[in-house]
């Protein structure tokens, strides 16, 4: 109780800028939850899914390889989903299929990160807001009562400093977590891209193996030359 008390008090003797910063920071910790868990459930380990993917597409069992894809929810299992619903078109347009899906994808990952960034910026400059509006506020007293008022002029500079303090609490805890999950989306970008790319070169070396396979052997006979014609025709 007491501990909300004085917060309260804090609240109101850091003037009216308190109550905006309050505002960003609990849009921060919203936003910096939400994004945590969408982001976790999004980053998924693709060595352990091409793991168990790389023996299906060897055997060609591509139904189950999909399968496999489809029991992730992550967009690396999207991506290669892609790649092999359409595994029978040309390599150029199994990639474009995989590029528009990375294109769909990657704003839903960077989605509201746009907010932290903002509040980054914006928390500290509120703050010195609320330190210019305490400091008029102590001078106004200081030209309107002189040095008799020092309680009027310690709770101008009193909120001045709360508010400054404020701001920058909010952009300090808000920073290292607006860092890492914009490194966590950029690796998952990574992984998008590479496991792309090996699921194309997977089916390009099935693809080769198949073709080896169709080739038809071509009968010869051994070339005849002028001199084994003249001795077969002597024969």
């Amino acid at each position: 109780m007491n501990l909300l008390q004085n917060g309260l008090d804090l609240l109101n003797r850091g003037g009216w800028v308190m109550y905006p910063l309050v505002l960003l920071s609990i849009i921060a910790v919203t936003v910096m939850i939400e994004r945590t868990i969408s982001i976790r459930e999004a980053a998924l380990d693709a060595e352990k899914l091409f793991a168990d993917m790389e023996p299906l597409l060897k055997e060609q069992r591509f139904s189950e390889a999909l399968q496999r894809c489809q029991q992730d929810t992550g967009p690396v299992a999207s991506i290669l989903a892609a790649g092999l619903t359409n595994r029978n078109l040309d390599f150029s347009d199994i990639e474009r299929a995989m590029e528009e899906l990375a294109l769909r994808e990657t704003p839903l990952l960077q989605q509201r990160l746009g907010v932290l960034d903002t509040i980054i910026t914006m928390a500290p400059l509120m703050g010195l807001l609320g330190t210019i509006t305490g400091m008029i506020r102590a001078f106004n007293v200081v030209a309107g009562a002189g040095s008799g008022a020092p309680t009027a002029i310690t709770g101008g500079v009193a909120e001045a400093l709360i508010a400054t303090a404020t701001g920058l609490s909010i952009a300090i805890v808000t920073l290292p977590v607006y860092n890492y999950l914009t490194e966590r989306v950029s690796e998952i970008i990574s992984e998008m891209e590479v496991s792309g790319t090996r699921l194309l070169n997977i089916l390009a070396v099935i693809r080769y193996q198949d073709a080896q396979k169709k080739r038809v052997p071509l009968t010869t006979r051994p070339l005849l030359l002028p001199s084994n014609i003249e001795a077969e025709n002597l024969n």
